[in-house]
């Protein structure tokens, strides 16, 4: 051992190449651990990866459910406006006086009420 010290700190070249030898184990090692390290984890990432699509896909079916039924609940609301203005114009061909009285006395109220502001 003290042969190969003493030739070392003689021979500076056989000194740095030693050095680079030990700095390439060392790299070595550490891509090594690196790349296990990363094997490791490629599952739990491939787990929040499925988790995160799952998640993705069940909010995209909430969504186009919801936009189903707020389509089936505005088509319903428009069969409710068209049938109440049918039923209104049904009601004024039938009671035309009545009507114009009705007309006269709301407007009359809402005359009222726009002008005391």
């Amino acid at each position: 051992m003290e042969t190969t010290t003493s030739n070392l700190s003689s021979n500076p070249a056989a000194m740095g190449k030693n050095v680079a030898n030990n700095i390439d184990n060392a790299t070595s090692g550490v891509h090594h651990a690196i790349d296990k390290a990363s094997e490791a984890a490629r599952p739990a990432v491939d787990r929040v990866a499925a988790s995160a699509h799952n998640v993705v896909d069940k909010l995209a079916g909430v969504a186009a459910s919801a936009a189903e039924t707020l389509g089936e609940k505005g088509e319903q609301l428009k069969e409710a406006q068209a049938r109440a203005t049918e039923a209104s114009r049904d009601y004024v061909r039938e009671n035309p006086l009545t009507s114009i009285g009705i007309a006269v006395a709301v407007g009359f109220l809402l005359s009222r009420l726009v002008s005391s502001r």
